[in-house]
């Protein structure tokens, strides 16, 4: 009996307070700016998790396995981990809230960093293997908690939320890579492969992440979200019945739309970035020199961020698709041209790459995001997430083997043919979006 009210003052307490943001705009704004600052704070340290399989998963594939072929491998597996994982966070999200599902997602992340860490230690394959996969829900969540902060934005504002999350992420993300050098010396002092230390800074960084969500992102800005829609809903429910269907339709054009932006994106930044490192080690290049051109990929991945939203929320998703493809084919060409042995050149391709990627993404997500509602955004935001992370998994396993049984030029080119074809995916939809 004493369980049972318990749980009646619980549903009771928790009614009064999403009624308290219901009724109030100045009380959304309020914690429309809270939620941005606690997505901040987590996406630092999930940047930082990120950066990790990024730098030195594909060189620490090469020296467990003793081949090219399969350098593409952990990117491949990573990515298709958060795929798994990006279905995971979404249903959790949806049916729980953004701080359940977040949270979950970066401490799955943190885990399977230490067993990146474990197996390089006992040169463990399979165990590797099975890391990777769980650590890809941290790259996952990472991509996924840009959705926290848009939760209670309007139209206006999206994309600049969405920036807001991103451009947060730079802080960890070019911090990482140009730890690596670091991270090695400290492994192989505590007796760890010195390519396993920064899988150690990727531990730390996704359980600290999931910690600052778990503690602090509370009202749980999605279930408040829902409440608000909800209570519009009521309001206006003749109204909605009588444009429901065409509304259905539009929004599902837009999704698809918003999908394919991020997906063929995806796909191409995955595929050169995955094997720079590799390719500049074919070349002599050290460690440092590796981190420093990810590290400048990485910042050009998420520091644009903020310009990049307000350009999207001002002059349209459609426009800054286009400029995706186009930056995107830019990067691939410098890339196919670059002299081995000129890290400035590469750091300007691999630059634009990551330039490229951000407006992809941002136009995607809030064209995306324009088409879905409060009751089902999680569910759909998860499933859409999962072709990104399966896109970028295909990506990075064919990689390795174009560059093993071609060249990093012809991977390049490929890569920058395919960006040409966010251009017509943006036309292709009747859609009252700029």
């Amino acid at each position: 009996m004493s369980s049972k009210s318990d749980d009646t003052k619980a549903l009771d307490h928790q009614s009064n307070s999403l009624q308290r943001y219901i009724g109030s705009s100045i009380k959304q704004r309020q914690l429309y700016r809270r939620t941005l600052l606690i997505v901040v704070i987590s996406q630092i340290f999930g940047g930082a998790g990120l950066a990790a399989g990024i730098t030195v998963g594909a060189l620490l594939a090469q020296d467990m396995l003793g081949t090219d072929s399969f350098t593409g491998v952990p990117a491949a597996l990573f990515t298709l981990g958060s795929a798994g994982a990006a279905l995971l966070v979404g249903q959790l999200s949806q049916r729980f809230g953004r701080c359940i599902g977040l949270a979950t997602g970066f401490l799955l992340g943190g885990i399977g960093a230490i067993g990146v860490v474990i197996s390089a230690l006992s040169h463990n394959i399979l165990l590797l293997l099975v890391s990777l996969l769980i650590y890809g829900a941290g790259t996952a969540t990472n991509l996924q908690a840009r959705y926290a902060g848009t939760d209670l934005a309007n139209s206006r504002q999206r994309a600049t939320a969405i920036s807001i999350a991103m451009v947060s992420t730079t802080f960890g993300a070019v911090a990482g890579p140009n730890l690596v050098e670091v991270m090695g010396r400290f492994a192989t002092s505590i007796g760890v492969p010195a390519l396993a230390g920064p899988f150690i800074l990727a531990a730390a960084a996704y359980i600290i992440a999931g910690m600052v969500l778990l503690m602090f992102l509370r009202p749980d800005p999605l279930i408040v979200a829902r409440a608000i829609a909800k209570d519009v809903q009521n309001q206006n429910e003749r109204n909605l019945i009588d444009t429901n269907s065409q509304s259905l339709a539009i929004n599902k054009r837009g999704i698809m739309v918003g999908a394919a932006v991020m997906v063929l994106t995806q796909i191409v930044m995955i595929a050169i970035m995955t094997m720079t490192p590799v390719h500049m080690g074919h070349h002599g290049h050290n460690l440092k020199a590796v981190g420093l051109v990810i590290g400048f990929h990485v910042g050009a991945m998420y520091l644009p961020s903020l310009l990049t939203g307000i350009l999207v929320d001002k002059i349209g998703r459609k426009a800054m698709a286009m400029a995706s493809g186009a930056t995107l084919l830019t990067a691939a060409i410098v890339a196919a041209i670059a002299p081995a042995d000129s890290i400035l050149v590469l750091i300007i391709a691999l630059s634009l790459l990551g330039l490229g990627w951000n407006f992809g993404l941002i136009s995607g997500t809030a064209l995306m995001l324009d088409s879905t509602h409060p009751s089902t955004r999680a569910k759909t935001q998860g499933s859409v997430d999962v072709l990104i992370a399966l896109a970028g998994a295909s990506g990075g396993a064919l990689s390795g083997m174009v560059l093993a049984y071609s060249s990093y030029t012809t991977l390049s080119l490929a890569g920058g043919i395919l960006s040409l074809l966010l251009i017509p995916v943006v036309f292709w939809p009747r859609s009252k979006h700029k």
